[in-house]
């Protein structure tokens, strides 16, 4: 029964973080994302993903960005996100090596 509520827990969570993915905000040529929204956009691009399997509306990367500091902050978030968890993993070492 755990379990469930921790899947349910998990869905809504990913729903809740793709309203605020690439694509849904109003963003334009005019008024585009910058550094620190291509780092958000790269903490969220998982859900995102989940959430454009549902909904092809939603868009891991905004297309109306300022260009090399949305790219800048998009890459440092989604590497760090992804490199962090392995990097925070203990090695499990048995006394005989």
């Amino acid at each position: 029964m755990k379990s469930n509520w921790r899947l349910l827990l998990l869905a809504v969570l990913a729903l809740a973080l793709s309203a605020c993915a690439a694509g849904t905000a109003t963003f334009s040529p005019a008024d585009p994302a910058g550094f620190f929204v291509g780092i958000w956009h790269g903490w969220i691009a998982p859900f995102a993903l989940i959430a454009h399997l549902f909904d092809g509306d939603v868009r891991i990367y905004e297309v109306d960005n300022t260009g090399i500091w949305y790219d800048v902050g998009f890459y440092i978030a989604v590497i760090s996100g992804f490199g962090g968890i392995s990097l925070s993993r203990r090695r499990n070492r048995s006394k005989a090596e």
